[in-house]
């Protein structure tokens, strides 16, 4: 590029210098030439002075002495006429009298600027003028006096005298002009020869002039004639590489008509020949509604911006298409005006493809599966409005970010392999944890499908995600569900083996106490009955997992029930716990057996004492609550119906989500040897499902953990049967 501009700007001084060159040679020979014409034009009208001078002069002298010859000849006439008293003598004399008057003032007139002639025809005009009066006199004297008066007068020195100063003058004069007439044609001669000297000298000098200014000239148009054939050459690729543009180029005027225009652009106007475009206005094939718009690009592109816009053409055979132009201002060098260049291609495919595409998309967005398409580098090119309700975020809030970042907590083997497996099969279907906006964790069920390039080349992931987190809840506890089942089914028959076994051991402690008196074996045979009992006890607990007490039922009220256990909690708890009892007045009945339910309370209350150590809060509270279709399908053992929900809430150390999998499995536990049996929880959830009921646990470690447990409300006729006994107890006492 800088080897490019090197040479551009050497071609531009070469011809910057010819250009000065041709300027300065053309100067000097325009001075040459005026100093030439100046010169000769000098010794012009210096030439012709002289040579009017000469001829004036000549004529002064021709004229002097034709005044003289005249003088002469009126005197020989008028000397003949004295002698011979001829009348043609004297004829002759009054002809030679009027010419040398004649001559005379034609002198005078020929010397009318000059003032020295002025004066010395002054001198002269007087004395001829008297020559001629004694002429006139002897005439009058000879024809009054006759021949001897006059032979007398004539031999006067008067006579003499005047006639010798008239000649005197004339030839003095005549002496003084030859001379002066000489050296003026010797000036005019020498300016002659100057002049012709100067004209050759001038001549040559524009000769070499003008066969400098020819070879200057003719190497000028040799090198115009070259430099018009190498832009001809220039031009010629240049419009061949402009027709074979795949896009068209328009060149538009001022005034909006077309200037040039390349063949992509005929064919998209549907013609054959520019000549049909060129000096028509180009928005004659635009859509009326786009009119304004192409106008205002036009005129800002005119005042020196740039812009771009899309619009719609008919062609000159009917075909809409639509247009995208990209236009840029371009000097006009004859004016220095603006005019209007534009890089026009054909988008009403791509416009197809981009409505075709909205389409699809609305589709997409009315799926309720949340659809995501992102490129090879993980940045997310599509989110549609499933996506936007599943996870939370809208599209404008995730385009051209990394989903890996947004959507997992880690990078597991699971998602590399789901990464790879797609990239080499071109699909993977599988279960993933993804994160939502608010951090909450889903289970997805994922459908993976690679999309390529033309050229086979991996282009994105097209990824279909359908929440399961509700079903696989669900199918959680229906698995726990079937898992206790099966754990009760076989304590039940543990249970009821090792009852059978702890019989006979309590008879024979039994018959051993009567028949060993003695305080040692007392205590002894104590101790081992004790013992029996409290394993007889946790039997009938596993039993009551097993199979559900079938206690009597009754209408129990919730209220009563919860006092007694405050007062238990504020009798045996320490007083670094604090108890805190919400039971609404309104609160609904419930039909079971009230030591049951006192149990449940117990074991709930007791594990949150353990899980307090150190103390803190704990919450019992009550509400009335209708389960209606959708949350009955979030848990397997809800109905739908009125129920009694009761909360038991601890500050205490919370539970990781592996040991709430499992706290309601028999046996189980968390505590010291010697402080649990694990059979609390469990009993809890067979009391409760016994009597239709469920159980929620909502736990975080550090953080707390909360009981939820709902019996079902009773109807109002056992409302009513309520009420009768309470009447019927009443009456009694």
């Amino acid at each position: 590029m800088e080897v490019i501009c090197g040479r551009k700007g050497d071609r531009m001084s070469k011809k910057w210098y010819r250009i000065q060159k041709l300027k300065a040679i053309f100067v000097l020979a325009l001075a040459v030439i005026f100093t030439n014409a100046v010169v000769s034009y000098g010794n012009t009208v210096k030439l012709i002075h002289n040579q009017q001078w000469v001829t004036s002069s000549y004529k002064v002298i021709t004229q002097v002495e034709s005044i003289q010859s005249r003088l002469q000849d009126t005197e020989t006439a008028q000397r003949n006429y004295l002698i011979t008293a001829d009348a043609d003598d004297l004829k002759t004399y009054l002809v030679a009298y009027e010419e040398t008057n004649r001559n005379t003032q034609t002198l005078s007139k020929l010397t009318a600027d000059n003032h020295q002639t002025q004066q010395w025809i002054s001198l002269l005009e007087p004395k001829i003028t008297s020559r001629l009066n004694i002429l006139q006199e002897e005439i009058s004297l000879r024809q009054n006096q006759g021949f001897e008066a006059v032979r007398q007068r004539i031999l006067s020195v008067k006579d003499k005298q005047n006639s010798k100063e008239i000649q005197q003058l004339i030839h003095d004069f005549l002496e003084v002009e030859q001379n002066l007439l000489q050296q003026g044609m010797q000036q005019s001669q020498a300016s002659s020869q100057k002049a012709i000297v100067t004209f050759f000298i001038a001549a040559i000098v524009d000769l070499v002039l003008v066969a400098l200014l020819y070879d200057l000239l003719w190497r000028y148009i040799r090198q115009l004639q070259q430099t018009e054939m190498a832009l001809r050459q220039s031009e010629n690729r240049l419009r061949a590489m402009i027709d074979a543009e795949p896009e068209c180029i328009k060149l538009i005027a001022r005034d909006g008509t077309l200037l040039e225009i390349n063949a992509e652009g005929l064919a998209m106007m549907e013609v054959e020949s520019a000549d049909v475009l060129i000096g028509k206005p180009v928005d004659a094939v635009i859509v009326p509604e786009y009119r304004a718009a192409f106008a205002d690009l036009h005129k800002s592109i005119c005042q020196g911006n740039k812009g771009t816009l899309e619009f719609e053409i008919v062609g000159f055979k009917g075909t809409r298409r639509y247009i995208e132009t990209h236009a840029v201002p371009l000097l006009n060098e004859s004016d220095g005006t603006l005019i209007h260049l534009a890089l026009t291609r054909d988008v009403t495919q791509q416009k197809q493809a981009e409505q075709k595409i909205r389409e699809q998309a609305a589709l997409l967005d009315v799926s309720t599966d949340a659809i995501v398409v992102r490129n090879i580098r993980n940045q997310i090119l599509f989110w549609n409005k499933g996506a936007q309700s599943l996870y939370g975020w809208k599209a404008e809030e995730v385009l051209g970010k990394n989903v890996l970042q947004l959507l997992y907590k880690e990078i597991s083997p699971q998602l590399e392999d789901a990464y790879l497996t797609v990239m080499n099969t071109g699909e993977w279907r599988g279960e993933l944890h993804q994160l939502t906006r608010e951090g909450k964790v889903i289970i997805v069920e994922s459908r993976w499908t690679l999309i390529r390039h033309d050229n086979g080349q991996p282009k994105s992931i097209l990824s279909v995600n359908t929440e399961i987190t509700q079903q696989k809840q669900l199918e959680a506890q229906l698995l726990r569900s079937q898992r206790l089942e099966s754990i009760g089914t076989l304590a039940g028959g543990i249970a009821h083996d090792l009852n059978n076994i702890l019989s006979p051991i309590l008879m024979s402690v039994q018959l051993l106490q009567r028949k060993l008196p003695d305080q040692q074996s007392q205590q002894i045979l104590q101790t081992l009955e004790n013992n029996v009992k409290r394993g007889a006890n946790l039997l009938k607990q596993v039993l009551s997992f097993a199979r559900g007490i079938e206690g009597k039922r009754t209408i129990v009220q919730i209220q009563p029930l919860m006092a007694e256990i405050e007062q238990i909690i504020a009798q045996t708890f320490p007083n670094s716990i604090i108890c805190q009892i919400d039971i609404p007045k309104n609160l609904w009945y419930v039909r079971g057996d009230i030591t049951q339910l006192h149990q449940v309370l117990i074991n709930l209350v007791i594990n949150a004492r353990d899980a307090m150590p150190n103390g803190g809060i704990l919450r019992i509270a009550a509400e009335n609550l209708v389960i209606g279709e959708h949350s009955a399908q979030i848990n397997i053992d809800a109905k739908v119906g009125s129920y009694i929900a009761i909360v038991v809430t601890d500050t205490g150390m919370g539970m990781s989500s592996e040991v709430q999998e499992r706290i309601f499995e028999p046996f189980f536990t968390t505590k010291e040897v010697g402080k649990g049996t694990g059979l609390g929880l469990s009993t809890v959830l067979g009391i409760i499902k016994n009597h239709g009921g469920f159980v929620n646990v909502y736990s975080q470690v550090g953080r707390g953990t909360q009981f939820t447990v709902y019996l079902p409300a009773s109807t109002s006729r056992d409302t009513h049967s309520l009420s009768l006994e309470l009447e019927s107890v009443i009456g009694d006492s």
